[in-house]
């Protein structure tokens, strides 16, 4: 299970993202997930909602608009997905902040 990680070298095949909202007390926190992550329905969405955000060129990670508890959530449906090969249902975004 990848769990956060701090200003550590990522490694080939796997992406560091930022999360976090303008009302998390916590400010952003760093995660790194897998590259085959972005190919997930659930993600796709985010980075859409992350490119109406922010555009496409930012500094440093990349700065996903989601609260760390509602990235959890989905990082554990996508690797929860990933693990039963369930890609063909279609997905909502169920959280409140994603």
């Amino acid at each position: 299970m990848v769990e956060e990680k701090k200003r550590e070298k990522v490694k080939k095949g796997w992406l560091a993202v930022q999360v976090g909202t303008e009302e998390d007390d916590g400010g952003l926190r760093r995660f790194v997930i897998p590259i085959s992550y972005l190919y997930h329905p659930l993600l796709k969405r985010l980075l859409e909602k992350a490119h109406e955000a922010y555009g496409y060129h930012t500094m440093g990670p990349l700065r996903l608009p989601c609260s760390a508890d509602d990235f959890l959530n989905l990082k554990w449906r996508i690797e929860k997905e990933s693990n039963h090969h369930l890609h063909h249902l279609p997905l909502p975004l169920p959280f409140h902040s994603c």
